[in-house]
């Protein structure tokens, strides 16, 4: 993708004050790999941390409701463990009870974007339903303003339901409808921060504006320009007070993790660190295959090898029984992290030839062929094929890397150099 799109499309994702993963944030399978190594926007100021609001009258705010949240602390623990249908019955069991409130199809919707967002946006049968929920939670969220100016309960559900949509909008390259509806989101995100003081989920929006305030500018310096209009930022400001979030909020908490655990391990380059966040994530929610993927990662670049591979056999075994959120990336992950075990560490190499194979199928299956998993399964298929003296195969092999390599890197010269000496 290039630099500007990938920038237009970091960009939506900080126009949150919502609960997102970007394309920026989705983990690129080459991070520190051992294997294989082989239009304007007004200025918004939030310089501040929390803000007490003044005169706002917090009666029948379902956000801030302890009764609400003790009865839907199951139906959260469900979502985020893929039992989406405990989880959607007991938020239409809300809705029957408030009909007229933007939350309880704000939650349905965000039980929708995580059947999304495990096949890594590929599937697209979800989108009408995600975007009928989300229409819908702002529907109900204008009208509470409508009654209450200083509802900021309305203004924190339509920030976050049009950062919703504009990122969905910009992972199908609706690039229209995602600019107007993540410039609602920064309007609406403005107004909800005055209530920073009275919930962590209202300051993760913050959060989220002053890391990525800093992030964009050092990773595309040549866009700097564009970003006249930004608002200033403070990275540490912004972990410190994802980590508030992550520790204290309710709605909000498990989304901050999963920012704080893929900043802190694809920016930051802290991944010990991370690993913490990814260890509890993945075991809290043990049937979440993006989780688990995740945490698998982390395992591997840490060299937890035996951790990789528990976590990786059970990958496998959910995905070929048909679980929900078990998809064609989680496979992809954990056939990779098997045939390199069973490359380099049982000496197995049947086997490692069979687990790179399926790891191919897996990548080709969900697109998902430009580079990381699915070079470095071929490389090493060619150089396992170069050994055995199976020249059609190492040819085959070798093509697919001299395609998709990097044409500086290591694996290019090495596809290049032996498919010019078979030749």
């Amino acid at each position: 993708m290039p630099a500007l799109i990938r920038f237009s499309h970091l960009l939506l994702l900080v126009l949150l004050g919502t609960v997102l993963t970007g394309q920026a944030q989705q983990t690129p399978d080459t991070t520190r790999l051992r294997v294989g190594q082989v239009p304007s926007m007004r200025t918004i100021a939030v310089d501040t941390v929390n803000v007490l609001p003044t005169a706002a009258d917090t009666k029948g705010w379902l956000l801030l409701d302890k009764d609400i949240q003790l009865e839907l602390d199951g139906a959260v623990q469900n979502l985020y463990n893929f039992k989406y249908d405990k989880a959607e019955k007991q938020f239409r069991s809300l809705r029957r009870r408030y009909p007229h409130h933007p939350m309880p199809y704000f939650l349905l919707g965000l039980s929708t974007w995580w059947k999304i967002m495990p096949t890594n946006f590929n599937s697209t049968q979800y989108d009408k339903l995600f975007f009928a929920y989300m229409d819908t939670a702002n529907t109900y969220s204008e009208r509470l303003i409508k009654a209450d100016p200083r509802n900021y309960e309305g203004y924190f559900f339509l920030s976050a339901a049009n950062g919703f949509d504009a990122r969905l909008n910009a992972e199908r390259h609706n690039w229209r409808k995602a600019t107007v509806s993540s410039k609602r989101a920064l309007n609406y995100l403005q107004k909800s921060r005055e209530a920073n003081g009275l919930s962590p989920e209202f300051l993760f929006g913050e959060a989220l504006f002053n890391y990525y305030a800093v992030w964009i500018p050092d990773n595309y310096p040549l866009l700097k320009p564009v970003l006249l209009f930004f608002p200033k930022g403070n990275k540490q400001l912004g972990l410190s007070q994802l980590r508030t979030v992550a520790e204290t909020g309710f709605y909000t908490g498990v989304e901050a993790k999963v920012f704080l655990m893929k900043l802190l391990h694809n920016d930051e380059h802290q991944t010990a660190a991370a690993m913490p966040i990814a260890r509890g994530l993945a075991l809290k929610y043990p049937d979440n295959g993006y989780f688990a993927r995740f945490y698998a990662l982390l395992s591997f670049d840490q060299a937890d090898f035996a951790e990789c591979e528990r976590v990786s056999r059970d990958m496998i075994a959910k995905l070929n029984a048909g679980m929900p959120g078990y998809e064609a990336s989680s496979g992809r992950y954990a056939t990779y992290f098997m045939g390199y075990l069973m490359q380099f560490k049982y000496r197995d190499l049947p086997k490692a030839k069979d687990y790179y194979q399926r790891c191919i199928v897996f990548a080709e299956s969900n697109g998902e062929t430009d580079g990381g998993f699915y070079l470095f399964a071929n490389a090493n298929l060619a150089r396992m094929a170069d050994r055995d003296h199976d020249v059609v195969a190492a040819r085959r092999y070798y093509a697919v890397v001299a395609d998709k390599a990097d044409h500086k890197s290591e694996q290019y010269k090495e596809a290049k150099n032996w498919l010019k000496k078979n030749s």
